[in-house]
């Protein structure tokens, strides 16, 4: 067995050398600095020792390394040897081993276990090891569990090394080339070669271009059919995950296809798209109907929806309905229990809701979708006979009513206003770490009635999945407002349903929360017409406009949190939403100005660098990811509670600890990139949230994300007070600005037209899961 790396030429020009010393070691970035006694080179120099400079995942001392770069004079350290890729032997002498085996890379391994490894396998240990896994069974006091998990370490670093290197010929930096060999592991050479376009798929941060530049060192260029054909499929995966489209045309197809794919070196023309079209159309990895094209997945997503709709439809047809006596009577115990009285609009959703296998209850805010959400729930328990304490119910019996919502943070606002227990979709569906749905259509949801509030939210992949795994007798309210932002990803699933006109709807549009005095409402309203009111200068009760430049804001945003701080508001209160990262307004450097507010940096108190940020013990953070075993989900915000340093735990790492709500949950240094400040948080984080106190920042600066329906987003997440600061002429532009026009079939094939099925559905491309094109 080879362990060497043969990936290089021989001609390129490289030193080798035993490294005398580490100057330095980032293990985030693994840039690292040290000091090496040249054993033989190809370059024209007379020096015995040199500083070697790249990004290495360890630099063991007394081991040799081949290094591949060039002589740079460094204006302050003199001349360095800049590496871009590098190959390691592995340890051949006694000490060399026993220093590897022994240090920091392997844990619970000193140097007398290392001694006793080499004393028994010799001066070729790490390669019988690596052909053997069971050969440090023969070494005495080890055990079977710290074998297994060495041998696993010097495949995974080895492997890891050999990965840096090839991918250093590609200018693929560490943190990459890192996820690649995570993707992947053992495998990740032979399926990069094998079709380096799948990097683009399964590796977040890999583009076509970086794929087409492996491609290319294997002969992948120019008209080759896997490039084409992995230009074609980047292309509608492109526009259907930034710009939610569902489908495109082919003449989009082919003219985005073209331009991604023509360059100086390479030229394909129509006829070369077309054919490779054809060929993906064979393979179902596209589906074309009526001129249109779509990714397998989004064409079955939609047709599965419409299916499941139609299912659930037809099978509450006769669904049992009440005497107007009883309901009225039953209506009015509910409005004498809570002092409340329902207008005209809302007693007629509750009563449809009831009387229908599905309805959309939709309205803009403060028109009371919380308050019929309450009614629908207490109504259709008294009228079904149940109860609505789950503690009720025995074990094995499913509780009939059901809440959900896209985040956590609607849920749990869902939970609070009903008193019963909400959960996210995912969480609803059994959603794993390893990205499967416990529940399908072979292992349905048990509950009665379902209200999903925020379904604005959804996309067809969701809504696909979570109405698939619905008994078909089970009655379903979907609430949302349609002129909030769309979904992340691909679709407009709630517009789509209500303009299909096939589902039972009720749109509230009489404001409630107007009436007790709230302009931030008003304002809400005349942002729906691109409108702004005469008085968003002046002061009001519960909202305040401050005119400033770009430049201005930051301190502007940090001005208002100092003074509402000394009011004895705490960043919990406070909620500041921008809609993009970069840039002097940005939500990055908003989060590093008003960490110094809410949580400076003090005396001995626990911090931890990671990437451009620090974080801090009460820092407010926002998860990114959906983390199901742990029940937090993306979008949740949390505050760190400890800080541990490697030198402190058995893990041998950092590590933060994050409460979120009743949960908290354990970070090691490997999962810090699922957190982030939340201070200031993105609009699109913050849908299906409210917040005491909104600052809402609108700088030209943001011009390329403003529309009507992302400023109408975020003013609507002020429970309380809004604050709006920036430039009057970015509001009142983002305002008139709509969202384009997303590409969708969905209402269509709702009303049943077209009908034209591509494949039947019981094509074994039904079974594609949700996220297999993400």
């Amino acid at each position: 067995m080879q362990h060497s790396i043969d990936l290089f030429e021989e001609e390129e020009k490289f030193i080798k050398g035993k490294i005398i010393t580490t100057i330095f070691h980032n293990e985030e970035t693994l840039y690292s600095v040290a000091r090496a006694r040249i054993l033989e080179t190809t370059e024209n120099t007379d020096e015995k020792e040199v500083a070697i400079t790249g990004n290495f995942p360890f630099i063991q001392e007394e081991e040799v390394y081949t290094f591949f770069g060039t002589f740079k004079e460094h204006p302050r350290y003199g001349l360095q040897y800049q590496v871009h890729k590098f190959k390691k032997e592995l340890p051949q002498t006694r000490n060399g081993i026993i220093l590897y085996l022994s240090s920091d890379l392997f844990k619970g391994i000193g140097k007398k276990t290392a001694e006793k490894i080499v004393d028994v396998l010799g001066e070729q240990a790490i390669s019988k090891i690596m052909d053997d896994p069971d050969a440090l069974e023969r070494i005495p006091g080890i055990k079977k569990d710290k074998a297994k998990e060495l041998y696993n370490t010097i495949m995974e670093h080895q492997g890891l090394e050999k990965v840096m290197g090839f991918l250093g010929q590609y200018n693929i930096g560490t943190a990459t080339a890192i996820k690649i060999y995570q993707t992947y592991r053992e495998e990740t050479l032979e399926i990069i070669k094998k079709n380096p376009y799948q990097l683009i798929v399964d590796v977040e941060g890999i583009g076509f271009g970086r794929a087409d530049e492996i491609g290319k060192a294997f002969g992948i260029s120019g008209k080759h059919p896997d490039r084409i054909r992995a230009g074609c499929l980047y292309t509608l995966e492109k526009v259907s995950l930034q710009d939610g489209h569902v489908y495109i045309s082919e003449e989009q197809l082919i003219e985005q296809a073209l331009a991604l794919l023509n360059n100086r070196d390479n030229q394909v023309v129509v006829d070369d798209i077309s054919q490779e079209i054809m060929y993906l159309f064979e393979k179902k990895h596209l589906v074309q109907e009526e001129g249109k094209i779509y990714l397998s997945s989004l064409y079955y997503a939609e047709k599965g929806f419409v299916a499941s709709i139609q299912r659930m439809l037809s099978a509450n047809e006769d669904i049992q309905e009440h005497p107007e006596s009883e309901f009225l009577l039953k209506l009015g115990e509910i409005e004498e229990k809570h002092g409340v009285q329902y207008a005209p609009k809302q007693r007629e959703a509750i009563q449809t809701a009831l009387q229908s296998g599905m309805m959309i209850l939709t309205g803009g805010p403060g028109t009371g979708k919380t308050t019929v959400i309450k009614g629908i729930v207490e109504m259709y328990a008294m009228l079904n006979g149940h109860s609505l304490n789950p503690k009720d119910y025995k074990e094995g019996k499913a509780f009939p009513i059901l809440l959900a919502a896209p985040t956590g943070r609607a849920a749990k606002r869902m939970s609070e206003a009903t008193g019963l227990p909400a959960s996210t979709i995912h969480r609803l569906l059994g959603w794993t770490r390893e990205g499967v749905f416990q529940h399908d259509e072979e292992n349905r949801i048990n509950g009665k009635l379902l209200i999903v509030d925020e379904f604005s939210m959804v996309d067809i992949w969701l809504a696909n999945h979570l109405f698939k795994s619905l008994p078909s007798d089970m009655q379903v309210i979907i609430v949302g407002d349609e002129d909030q932002l769309p979904s992340v990803g691909p679709g407009q699933v709630l517009k789509d349903m209500l303009n299909s006109q096939q589902i039972p709807t009720v749109q509230l549009t009489e404001i409630y929360r107007q009436a007790e005095g709230s302009t931030i409402i008003q304002l809400a309203h005349c942002m729906k017409e691109g409108k702004l009111p005469r008085d968003i200068y002046e002061k009001q009760s519960d909202r305040t406009y401050f005119p400033c430049s770009s430049n201005q804001v930051v301190d502007i945003v940090k001005n208002i949190c100092e003074r509402a701080q000394q009011r004895g508001y705490t960043s919990r209160d406070i909620q500041v939403l921008a809609p993009m990262y970069r840039g002097n307004a940005g939500i990055d450097t908003l989060n590093k100005s008003l960490q110094e507010v809410f949580n400076p940096k003090k005396e001995k108190s626990r911090e931890i660098v990671f990437g451009d940020a620090s974080y801090r013990v009460k820092d407010k953070v926002l998860q990114l990811v959906n983390r199901p075993e742990d029940g937090v989900y993306n979008g949740d915000i949390g505050e760190i509670v400890s800080i541990f340093y490697a030198k402190e735990n058995a893990e041998g790492q950092d590590m933060m600890v994050v409460a979120f709500d009743d949960v908290e949950v354990m970070y090691l240094k490997g999962d810090f990139n699922q957190l982030t400040h939340a201070y200031c948080c993105s609009i699109h984080k913050s849908q299906g949230s409210e917040f005491p106190i909104v600052i809402v920042p609108v700088v030209k600066g943001y011009y390329r994300m403003l529309r009507r329906n992302l400023l109408y987003t975020a003013i609507t997440r002020g429970k309380k007070s809004l604050i709006l600061c920036g430039e009057y002429e970015a509001l009142e532009q983002g305002i008139q600005r709509l969202d384009d026009k997303r590409q969708t079939t969905l209402a269509e094939k709702l009303r049943g037209e077209p009908d034209g099925l591509a494949f039947d559905l019981d094509d074994d491309l039904e079974d594609i899961s949700p996220y297999d094109f993400m």
